[in-house]
Parts: structure tokens; sequence; C-alpha cells
């Protein structure tokens, strides 16, 4: 059984405990949410004043050329192209996860249009990210395809001659399920199916290398792992073989081969910087810029392996301070137990009937934990196939072990105690 002498002293040799340092964590607070929203680096607050109060305030226009603003996408794309196997020039950062989903599904569509017309399916997660869901279903309704959601285990045997497409999250964000991506990719295209991820709950989290496993389109987040600030800018990766096939749909003047020439006429840039669109969102740049600056500084400590590493260790903690101290309560685990399928996170359930409504009471649970300080979220299930969630999300750029006991002594006290049972507790907010 670990003890909190045992988490201090795994604390005491963690070599990459001075990244901590490098973020603004308040008082009090343990934050298990960076899988939804990262934690402020440091450097930000101060970078970001000085892209007002300096760039744009004294250099105004000017600081497109002398701050290099024009250059921003792609600078914080090589940086990103480090964490996720991808090579110099190959990524950019721009626009929402969503937007960039609509761009490369959109390119991925007219290749299989090209390519193998008679394909007509997009498969997909059933408990994927509803935004792909989403951008997916409206692309199918535009160009006559069929979107088919299946469960994990069904879409090895769905890969078959009818699908264009096979577009999945790496982590799926409510279990922290994590895909093999070679092994899924090789399979798609031995099937002639082309592949898109999801990386939003990768990139930065776990060691991702599109470039070996073939991949062919990637997108992903900005503002959780990467730390870079709500409403952060995402990221497109597209394989250099597909990537001048095809415009993306949003020919924007910033995706035009020479775009202060003005023309009328769109002529696409080469490579990924096609998948611009318009005039960046500087400031928001800036702080994403901070966020990655992080990532190379830990390169220094092991980087992406040693923070895989500690994630597992605390992940592993997590589960295992779980089942020795909170059993009784109906506490389930939904996040795999082999380290190869999980990601950062760590996902449990509560069987239903036991919350104020018959429900499961995971949803006040977890308001009652943030009401102490522990911070993490909730996702509701569907009353069927998908249970309720309470989502625990492990950085290791600034969690510790401790900080693992302390987050789990508290759910055992709101357990034992049935805080959770409280009215405040058990109603509901705009975001949850």
């Amino acid at each position: 059984m670990s003890t909190l002498a045992h988490c201090q002293e795994l604390d005491s040799k963690d070599t990459l405990r001075p990244l901590k340092d490098q973020f603004s964590l308040p008082p009090g607070v343990i934050y298990l949410d960076g899988n939804s929203l990262g934690v402020l680096p440091r450097a930000t607050a101060a970078r970001v004043a000085e892209v007002v109060t300096q760039e744009w305030g004294v250099g105004l226009i000017r600081s497109w050329n002398t701050a290099g603003w024009f250059a921003m996408p792609q600078k914080a794309g090589n940086k990103i192209a480090k964490l996720i196997g991808a090579n110099a020039g190959e990524v950019v950062a721009t626009d929402t996860t969503s937007i960039n989903l609509y761009k490369v599904l959109s390119a991925a569509l007219n290749i299989a249009a090209a390519d193998a017309p008679t394909r007509k399916l997009i498969v997909s997660e059933r408990s994927n990210f509803p935004t792909d869901l989403y951008i997916a279903e409206a692309l199918c309704q535009e160009r006559g395809y069929t979107l088919k959601l299946l469960e994990p285990d069904e879409i090895a045997a769905a890969l078959t001659a009818d699908v264009a497409i096979l577009m999945l999250t790496h982590v799926n964000y409510r279990t922290g399920s994590m895909h093999d991506m070679a092994a899924v990719t090789q399979a798609a295209h031995t099937a002639g199916i082309l592949t898109v991820w999801d990386l939003a709950h990768s990139a930065g989290a776990v060691p991702v290398d599109v470039t070996a496993a073939e991949a062919d389109f990637a997108i992903g987040c900005g503002y959780k792992y990467l730390n870079g600030g709500p409403g952060a800018p995402a990221f497109v990766w597209v394989n250099p073989k597909h990537a001048e096939r095809f415009w993306q749909p949003l020919a924007g003047w910033w995706g035009h081969a020479t775009p202060f020439a003005f023309t009328p006429d769109y002529r696409p840039a080469p490579g990924v910087n096609r998948y611009l669109c318009g005039t960046q969102p500087i400031i928001n740049m800036a702080a994403l810029d901070c966020g990655l600056d992080v990532f190379m500084t830990a390169e220094a400590l092991g980087g992406m392996a040693a923070l895989r590493t500690k994630s597992l260790a605390l992940t592993d903690l997590f589960i295992a301070l779980v089942e020795e101290r909170c059993a009784g309560f109906g506490i389930g685990l939904a996040t795999p137990m082999t380290h190869e399928q999980r990601g950062s996170q760590v996902c449990l359930t509560r069987e239903h009937g036991a919350g104020l409504d018959g429900s499961s009471g995971a949803f006040a649970i977890v308001q009652a934990l943030i009401a102490r300080g522990v911070i993490g979220d909730y996702r509701a299930g569907d009353g069927k196939v998908h249970q309720d969630i309470m989502r625990f999300g492990f950085t290791p750029l600034y969690i510790g072990f401790e900080d693992v006991w302390h987050a789990v002594e508290h759910l055992r006290q709101v357990l034992l105690s049935e805080a959770w049972q409280r009215p405040e507790f058990n109603q509901k907010h705009a975001v949850t």
C-alpha cells in the first residue's frame, strides 16, 4: 500500500520536478484538468504584455516584420512538430480544432473521390469528441457520404471496401483509451482507407509519431496539454505526399503562394502553408508559444519519453490509491490498465442509482472535489452504453506524486462524508 511518505519520496527523486516552477498554480489547488484547459506558464503574462504594449502599442504594423508576427504559425508549428513526430515545415499553428478538421477532412474526401469514387463511408467512434462527429456529419450531407459510428472493438472489422476515411481521436476524451496509431493506420491503408487523426488529447501528453505511423492527416488543440490558454490556436499536419494534391476549402489569403501580391486569383502556397486561411491571432499565438517553450526546456530532461514515464507512474498511483482508499463506494475505472492503451488521464465511473435523482452522482462528486480545491471535470453518459465519467488529467509538467495522494484523500473524504449530496453540488452550470 502506498503512503504519503512514499509519494513524497517519489517527488524528491523526480527529475522533471523543476518544470513545475515554470507554471503559475493557485495555492491550495490540485489541478487535474489539464486535459481540458492547461495551466498558465509563468512567462505568458509578461510575453503577452510585451506583444500588446510594445509590439502592437509601439511597433504597430511594423511588427509584422520587426517582431516576426508573420512567421508565428510556422514557428509554433515547428515546436509542435517535435511533439508529434513530424518534420520541420510540416505543421502550422492556426485556427481552431474544428476548423482544421473541416479543412483536412475536406481534403481527404477530395483525395478519396479522385482515387476511389465508389467509397462513400466515413468511419469513426461513437464516443469520439462531438465536434469531430458534427463536422463529419455536415461534410457527409454536403458530399453525399455516410458517417458510420462504431464502438472501438468494432472498427477493425468495419474497414471494408466501401470506407473512404477512418477518422479517430488518438486518445478518447471520455475514457483516456488510446489507439495504436501505427497499427490502426496500417490496417486502414491495407484496406485502401485514408486516416484522419485528432491529437487534441495526445500532443504534449503522450509520445506521437505521425511520420513513423504513416498517417495521412492530423489536427490538434493548443489549449489543453500544450498550455496555450483558452481558445489558443490549434494545429494542422498533413502528410507531405498529400499536402499539394488539393486545395483546402478555406482558401484564404494567408494560404496564398504570394499573399502580398494581392492577385485576384488564388494560388495555394506550397506544402502545409496552404492550410492557413486568414490573418492570425497574434496575441493568442504568442501565448501558445510560451506554452510550447516549456516542452523545449523539457527536452534537456528527457523530453516526451520522460514525461510519458512520469505520466504512467502518476496514473498508476492514482488508480491504485482509488482502489485502496475508495473501495465500497461504487467507483469503477473506465480507463485501460494496460499502459499501451492509456493516455494521460484517468476516468472514473460510479454506479447509477446512488445519486439524489437516481443518477450516478458523478457530477456532484466532481463539484464537491472542486470546492475542496481538487479540480477535475465531468462528462455525462448516454444512460445506455456510455456511463457518466469523472475525468482527471495528469500533466507531468506540473503534477507531482504527493498531489495524487492528496487528491485521492479528498475523494475519499467526499465519499465518506457524503458531502456531494449537498444541494449546491447538484446544480449544473453552463460548463460542466
